[in-house]
């Protein structure tokens, strides 16, 4: 029996010193690597945080601000309160420094190694600093296109660094206890063996022993599960319990119907490695080490350890939401203001922010705003713009709405003072009840409970408001939402200015070229005529039309188009549109009067030096343009163009074609003397100008938009309105890109019997010939009334031709709707003009005679000398 003892005594003895010899060696290998571990993990701290901080969204785009510090220096210091290093400095690409714990360092040189960063690289160095010794890490900021656009550095001192020794003595200390309690088990079992073979010693130490085995395992602070390799729980101490919330009976049962996340449960019954593999199971986040058990000749199975790091979770929820908060900004600043339409913006911030930062937003802008025009100061009459929710709400105020809110009411406070107001319970914002009380109640039913309302300022103007709205699905806005919103709100105030600027401009010109295209077609005899004028989407163009009354029943047909759009080319359209109108009433042919306009551009452009042009430029713009002339008596059409796409012609039977008409330079740019051409056309043709808006588009080459113009009108209806709508009904959508001007003209013709025609000699006593002749036509037509002025008139004019040119004289009649035309050439160039003749003068008072029996007269030069025509109106019209 004592032999048998004194064996147990003696295994036990080794066991002991065994062990006590390896808690030693452990405890001296920990204590050397305590060094290493802190410097290492300061190391990763740094990286880790700098490496967050540089990925944050938005960041790139921060840095291009004016001044980034304002944005990025409270975000640093809370990012480097919660992960608990010692400093987060954000620098340019120079090293100079955004941001720093000490303000009055911010602007400094950064003190470091940032030349491998500066290369897309990961810098860490140990130094010396004011606060001790340290390790700081240097990390890239990456823009959109790759390029680093500036730097993160986060640093952290050494001995602020837990090595973790204090945690893991316990844990050996504690590992030494259990080894030298299971070599006292084990020395028991074999003394409990030897003594039943010696029938000695009882079962009591046995359980003493496993007792303390027990305590020290479940006192440990970090959760222990050993798993089977049948995948069986086999034991789970407190902690684990505690962490992973297991049932009562959880030993003995299989991993998977533990009631744990799938990917832990996935984890434990997998047999994979794993180190510090972070799970969230419930609302903790557990660092999870995990292995096999047989790796060194033990039992099949793993044993899993769960340390819970919620702290780490903190710092992780503060990170999401300042990224939430980040892109949110610049979803704002790239988002909105894709229009130069002031509510179209306000629906895209509305749109934007809904729900991510309120549950309903609401805009109200000031009418004048609307207009284009600055408010009035003090002025809260505001109509609604946008309105933008989670769900419908129907007791806000709806859009349209003209609003006049009261001096008391949280928006005319935020309006008149420049600054956001927070009402945290409207259940008791006394001031928004009282701007109307039942709408306000029925709001306050319907769930919504906070209101941020934020001016809307550009350049220290305000604009209108931007009501934020929380209903019962999100808590109270707070102090910094309430920097958000006035964030939001100003990236958003530019865009909604720009739009307003646009609009104010746009309706000065639209206002001006109104002004200066025809309000109304004068009346002719010789064409049927139908237009169409459809501005450009954006801008306003300088495209134009025309139709000008000429002598001898013709009648003249003006298209162009000036280039660029704005104030500018408006008022270049105006000032071509009057030249082209003096210009024929001179009477020229199509090719002078486009070279006389090219002239006028020309000259405008050398001698003008850009003083007074709205955006800067000098002289006239560029145009192209388009000049016909139609005689009703011959049937003949002479057409000029310079630059201008050709005109199309449809034929009394249907078919298209596009006549080629010779075409010049563009007006302005000098060149070889224009061109004309002379079509002739049946009566009842169709021929349709238009401008290069009507057949050009981004999507299609011009020559494909001829191809379509020409099937629209040939399936057209045959009056020049049918025309007219056919054809932007096909080539034209809602609203076109670039202005489009469209005159169709349908042509008519004077009957052989409303013209007489004679030849008179150069000889005196031709006259009352010719005059007779004239008399007699007169009665044929009915026209017994006009034969006296008639006569007066022909005398006096084929007198003249007579007497002071040489060559034939011809004498022309035109009956026309309301007027009749007395026309007479000659050969010579001299063109009369009109005087007083004095009292004593033999001569000199024949045209005034005429000029005073006429209703209109005026004289045209022709190729082979002039005419004098005389317009008299018909004594029914």
């Amino acid at each position: 029996m004592l032999g048998v003892r004194s064996l147990a005594g003696q295994v036990f003895v080794v066991q002991a010193v065994l062990v006590l010899l390896l808690v030693v060696a452990a405890v001296v290998a920990l204590l050397v690597q305590a060094g290493n571990t802190a410097e290492q993990e300061a190391r990763n701290r740094s990286i880790a945080v700098a490496e967050t901080f540089a990925a944050s969204p938005g960041l790139p785009e921060t840095l291009g601000n004016e001044n980034p510090t304002e944005v990025l220096q409270p975000l640093a210091e809370r990012a480097r309160e919660r992960s608990g290093v010692d400093f987060v400095v954000v620098m340019d690409t120079d090293g100079i420094r955004y941001t720093h714990p000490l303000r009055d360092r911010i602007g400094e040189r950064f003190v470091g190694t940032i030349e491998p960063a500066l290369e897309g690289e990961v810098v860490t160095e140990e130094i010396v600093g004011t606060i001790g010794p340290l390790v700081q890490a240097v990390v890239p900021v990456v823009g959109p296109d790759g390029s680093v656009v500036g730097l993160v550095s986060a640093g952290i001192t050494v001995g602020k660094v837990s090595s973790g020794v204090q945690e893991q003595l316990p844990l050996l200390f504690g590992a030494s206890a259990a080894a030298l309690l299971l070599s006292m088990a084990s020395t028991a079992v074999v003394g409990r063996r030897l003594l039943r073979q010696t029938h000695g010693l009882g079962p009591a130490e046995m359980t003493r022993m496993y007792e303390h085995h027990d305590a020290v395992l479940h006192s440990v602070r970090e959760g222990v599960l050993i798993v089977g390799a049948d995948g069986r729980l086999l034991l789970a101490n407190d902690e684990a319990r505690r962490l992973l919330d297991l049932p009562p009976d959880a030993e003995g049962r299989s991993v998977s119907d533990l009631g744990l996340p799938p990917r832990t449960g996935r984890l434990l019954a997998s047999g994979r490695a794993a180190t510090d593999e972070v799970h969230q199971v419930g609302d903790r986040m557990l660092a999870v080490n995990h292995g096999p058990t047989d790796r060194f000749g033990g039992p099949p199975g793993s044993v899993a350890t769960f340390r819970d790091s919620t702290e780490l979770r903190v710092l992780s929820e503060s990170a999401e939401a300042a990224r939430r908060r980040l892109k949110l900004l610049y979803d704002v600043g790239t988002g909105i203001g894709t229009t130069l339409d002031m509510v179209r913006t306000a629906e895209e911030l509305a749109e934007t922010v809904v729900p991510r930062f309120a549950d309903f937003v609401t805009v109200d802008l000031a009418d004048a705003v609307l207009r284009g025009e600055e408010p009035a100061g003090g002025a809260v009459n505001m109509r609604r713009v946008a309105a933008h929710g989670i769900r419908e709400v129907p007791s806000f105020h709806p859009k349209g709405e003209l609003i006049t809110f009261l001096p008391s009411t949280p928006q005319a406070r935020g309006y008149r003072s420049g600054r956001a107001v927070l009402e945290a319970d409207l259940t008791t914002a006394r001031e928004w009840h009282e701007q109307d009380p039942e709408r306000a109640r029925r709001i306050v039913e319907e769930g919504i409970h906070t209101l941020v309302t934020v001016p809307l300022r550009a350049r220290g103007i305000a604009l209108g408001v931007v009501n934020f709205w929380r209903s019962r699905e999100h808590g109270p806005f707070d102090d910094d939402d309430l920097s958000l919103a006035e964030e939001l709100v100003a990236r958003a105030a530019s865009a909604v200015d720009n739009a307003r600027r646009y609009t104010r401009e746009h309706t000065m010109a639209a206002t001006l070229q109104r002004s200066l295209l025809p309000r109304a077609l004068p009346g002719q005899e010789a064409l049927e005529i139908a237009h169409r004028y459809l501005p450009a989407q954006s801008g306003v163009g300088g495209d134009w039309f025309d139709v000008i009354p000429l002598s001898g029943a013709r009648v003249a047909l003006v298209v162009g188009d000036v280039v660029g759009h704005g104030l500018h080319a408006a008022a270049t359209m105006g000032r071509l549109r009057t030249a082209v109108h003096n210009f024929s009433a001179l009477d020229l042919p199509p090719d002078e009067i486009i070279g006389r306009l090219d002239e006028l551009v020309s000259r405008s452009d050398r001698d003008g030096d850009g003083d007074g042009m709205p955006d800067g430029t000098s002289g006239m713009m560029g145009a192209t343009c388009l000049y016909a002339i139609y005689d009703p008596v011959s049937r003949s059409c002479v057409v000029a163009r310079a630059g201008h796409p050709p005109p199309a012609l449809v034929h009394p039977d249907g078919t298209v074609e596009f006549p080629d008409i010779p075409v010049g330079v563009p007006l302005g740019l000098g060149g070889p003397p224009y061109e004309t051409a002379e079509i002739e056309l049946a009566e009842g043709s169709r021929l349709v100008l238009y401008t290069d808006g009507l057949i050009e588009d981004r999507g299609r080459d011009i020559d494909v938009g001829l191809a379509l113009l020409g099937e629209a009108l040939a399936r057209a209806g045959e009056s020049p309105e049918e025309t007219c709508d056919t054809v932007t009904d096909a080539l034209l959508a809602e609203r076109p890109r670039d202005d489009v001007a469209l005159l169709v003209a349908r042509t008519r013709a004077l009957a052989s019997d409303r013209t007489a025609v004679w030849d008179v000699p150069s000889d005196p006593a031709a006259v009352s010939v010719v005059r007779g002749a004239v008399t007699r036509r007169l009665a044929d037509w009915g026209l017994d009334e006009l034969v006296f002025t008639t006569e007066l008139i022909l005398s006096e004019l084929v007198t003249n031709a007579i007497r002071y040119a040489t060559g034939p004289v011809q004498v022309r009649l035109l009956r026309l709707e309301r007027s009749l035309i007395c026309e007479v050439s000659d050969t010579s160039s001299t063109l009369p003009h009109l005087r007083r003749a004095a009292t004593t003068d033999e001569g000199g008072r024949g045209l005034f005679l005429v000029a005073q029996l006429s209703e209109s007269w005026g004289t045209r030069r022709t190729r082979t000398g002039k005419v004098i025509w005389v317009e008299q109106p018909l004594p029914s019209a």
